[in-house]
């Protein structure tokens, strides 16, 4: 896609990589249309990024804030929807209040397929048009400590797939992103410490929305990024039991990061 025709909704867009994301679509000529509950934020992000930018505040994990943005969308000409808006929870998934578990799931999983619904008609109507759904590695490697993040986002990289299939006679394009480890501050302390101590590979929230906007020119398909992750995510499609044993060695530090119970 030629990014200088892209009129670009933007969910997410007050957190890191958003921050960054926005940016960086900017940079390349796009139009943003900056979505997230902190209008605080977002009306620095759009005074950084100047008259190609917009607004609109909605909580997308209600019908409400689906609708409030969809409306904004529509009248900002949106040819290209990516639904980064996410939340991470680090934890023993027996040991997680069952709010946190419902919060994960609304706005990793419910969310996007909600707006993405409300948006269809109107994408399908433009010349060309994208849904990007930014994933993760653990949709396509789940890992310990992160159960109910991992089922979302494994639906969501399944929705992709499925969308993508169903949309292949229409001028959408249906690109999933899968980064690896993020470092941004969004990341708890737990989070943070149980990195360190698995020498777990990240990347910065501007590699990320470099690579977010490489493959949006790219055009459809789905994009893994991370090296080794990505091996051992495609070597989990195919021998997960090999995955399993290998987890299995790192299951004693996951327990000593995981915080403690939550009240349920």
């Amino acid at each position: 896609m030629q990014l200088n025709q892209a009129r670009i909704l933007l969910t997410g867009a007050s957190g890191g990589l958003g921050r960054d994301l926005a940016r960086e679509l900017a940079g390349a000529g796009a139009a943003v249309l900056l979505a997230g509950r902190d209008a605080v934020r977002l009306a620095a992000i759009k005074a950084e990024l100047g008259a190609s930018a917009d607004s609109v505040v909605a909580d997308l994990t209600t019908a409400q804030g689906i609708a409030a943005a969809n409306t904004a969308a529509r009248a900002f000409g949106v040819n290209v929807l990516i639904n980064n808006a996410g939340v991470g929870a680090f934890g023993l998934f027996d040991q997680q209040a069952w709010p946190t578990v419902e919060q994960v799931l609304a706005t990793n999983l419910e969310a996007p397929l909600r707006l993405t619904q409300a948006l269809l008609p109107w994408l399908k109507a433009q010349p060309t048009a994208a849904v990007v759904n930014v994933g993760s590695m653990f949709g396509s490697l789940p890992y310990p400590g992160f159960a109910a993040y991992s089922a979302a986002k494994a639906g969501l990289r399944g929705f992709s797939q499925a969308l993508r299939r169903e949309l292949a006679d229409t001028p959408v394009a249906v690109i999933h992103i899968a980064p690896r480890v993020i470092d941004t501050p969004l990341n708890t302390e737990a989070v943070n410490q149980l990195n360190r101590a698995l020498k777990n590979n990240s990347d910065s929230s501007q590699a990320v929305a470099r690579q977010i906007v490489a493959a949006l020119r790219h055009g459809k398909g789905e994009h893994h990024f991370g090296f080794p992750e990505r091996l051992f995510a495609w070597l989990n499609g195919f021998a997960p039991s090999l995955i399993d044993r290998g987890l299995a060695g790192q299951l004693a530090i996951i327990k000593q990061h995981a915080p403690s119970s939550e009240q349920h």
